[in-house]
């Protein structure tokens, strides 16, 4: 296994690198996280990380298994899986932007409950139809992964892209739920919400009119 880093190092460094930066740009997972942490608590926003740590898991196995290349140039099935990814990201977002619940002031101090299921089935889906994936992981195993690297190593690389992405957003939610910065948050939930439906919709939107000529 030594032997292997050692001649695999420059594809490791290039994929760690790549990883790091995919998962530190905000996007809709970023968006997710942050506004579950902080709506729902920290158990939430660290269930949501676990959904997109999964999903992460089942793009890197169908590009391994070379269907991230059949997604990427077969355009009926990316639009489809584009305007599934852009349907859910509007879903979301006009679920917060209408949301007209007032909080009472002793709800105002307190996380809304959300089940660990429905948290990690929020990461989960996120990430799943985020129509990007597929292009960022065939990035990774057409770009910096050589044809002739080994399985073995192949795995390595979801396993570092997964790792990362689990640290990054497992910092999020643990910074955000912190019991010194939650109570300032919860003053300002609705307001986080409209801004976390904006943002989402703004996502959509973008994914919608990409690559539309």
């Amino acid at each position: 296994m030594e032997l292997l880093i050692n001649t695999y190092m420059t594809e490791i460094i290039a994929v760690s690198s790549f990883a790091l930066f995919m998962a530190v740009l905000p996007g809709a997972d970023f968006v997710m996280v942050t506004r579950t942490s902080i709506r729902n608590g920290r158990l939430a926003g660290l269930y949501t990380t676990l959904g997109v740590c999964l999903s992460i898991c089942i793009h890197a196995s169908y590009s391994i298994a070379g269907l991230a290349v059949i997604i990427a140039n077969s355009a009926w099935l990316f639009t489809a899986i584009k305007y599934c990814g852009a349907a859910y990201l509007i879903y979301i977002s006009w679920q917060l932007l209408t949301d007209r619940k007032l909080l009472t002031d002793d709800q105002d101090n307190k996380t809304a409950n959300m089940s660990p299921l429905a948290a990690l089935r929020l990461g989960l889906t996120c990430n799943l139809l985020n129509p990007k994936a597929p292009i960022f992981f065939l990035s990774i195993f057409t770009q910096l992964v050589s044809i002739d690297t080994p399985l073995i190593m192949q795995i390595s690389y979801a396993l570092i892209i997964m790792l990362t992405h689990l640290i990054w957003f497992s910092s999020v939610a643990v910074l955000l739920s912190h019991p010194s910065l939650l109570p300032r948050f919860n003053r300002h939930k609705q307001k986080i919400d409209k801004l976390a439906g904006l943002i989402l919709m703004l996502l959509a939107i973008k994914l919608t009119l990409m690559n539309a000529s």
